[in-house]
């Protein structure tokens, strides 16, 4: 039997022009700072000293940019922020896969009421726990590490759920099937379950990854050294008094260099959010 043709109705298309203005609009609205910030960050400080509207006047200047690249003190922060979210991504991925395999294929006791407790933990705001984190860090002398960076994020609980949601979405008979070829349980995890999960893996990442580098809160309480600071920590540390030191146009074009690697690893993996929303991991 043939399916049936799918027309599109040139009705349909004209309802839905307003919906795609407004979503123009709201993208030129959401847009319009990181153009001001891009626009600040190609004049020259002497120019936005006398006022910021030059922005939209010639000449434009890469002199900010180029000043980066003779600033050591930039780089170290961007390397220190790589190390710090590559390895808080990792260390949620492998946790969280875990944790959702167990959850979700296992059969052990209260196996429930653990995962509600970890679900407990969406519902508890970082600050409320800051002083003892802190007193904690304190005491195994973690701070100024990367350690001590990394190791508070490790424990999500919105990684837990996601991927617990995804294996559970997984049809049982592949189990079932691994276990009547005499398969281990961590067999079937690393070879079957795991390549499945791609797309969860990925979404997850990207999120963690962009929350880790962006991150603000712990960096400033944990890393006082300045070699240690991450990026975030660092350009708001040399925003002090900047029309008389480093200059406005030179905190912007810091501002959108610190943007740029989170933006290349959205744009590499944003076609595996895609999937893993759709549902298209298992067919």
């Amino acid at each position: 039997m043939r399916e049936p043709e799918v027309t599109y109705k040139p009705e349909s298309l004209t309802a839905s022009r307003p919906l795609l203005w407004g979503a123009a609009v709201l993208s030129l609205i959401m847009m319009a700072p990181v153009a001001w910030l891009v626009g600040l960050s190609i004049k020259s400080n002497q120019d936005l000293m006398m006022g910021t509207d030059s922005v939209f006047r010639f000449p434009y200047t890469l002199v900010n940019y180029l000043n980066i690249l003779h600033s050591s003190q930039v780089f170290g922060w961007l390397l220190n922020s790589v190390i710090v979210a590559t390895g808080h991504t990792l260390g949620v991925l492998v946790l969280s896969s875990l944790a959702g395999y167990g959850f979700a294929r296992l059969e052990f006791p209260f196996r429930r009421t653990v995962f509600v407790i970890v679900l407990f933990g969406l519902a508890v705001p970082e600050q409320a726990v800051i002083i003892a984190r802190h007193q904690m860090f304190s005491w195994l002398n973690l701070h100024n590490t990367y350690l001590g960076l990394m190791l508070p994020g490790f424990s999500s609980a919105f990684g837990v759920f996601l991927m617990t949601q995804f294996f559970r979405a997984i049809p049982k008979d592949i189990d079932e099937a691994a276990l009547l070829d005499n398969a281990s349980q961590f067999r079937i995890f690393w070879k079957i379950m795991l390549p499945l999960t791609l797309p969860a893996q990925a979404t997850l990442g990207i999120f963690t990854f962009l929350g880790a580098w962006n991150d603000y809160w712990w960096p400033l309480i944990s890393a006082t050294r300045k070699e240690m600071y991450t990026l975030t920590i660092g350009i708001a540390s040399s925003q002090t008094n900047f029309a008389q030191s480093e200059g406005l146009g030179f905190l912007a074009a810091q501002a959108v260099f610190a943007s740029l690697p989170a933006i290349i690893v959205y744009l590499i993996f944003q076609r595996h959010i895609v999937t893993a929303v759709s549902g298209g991991a298992v067919k």
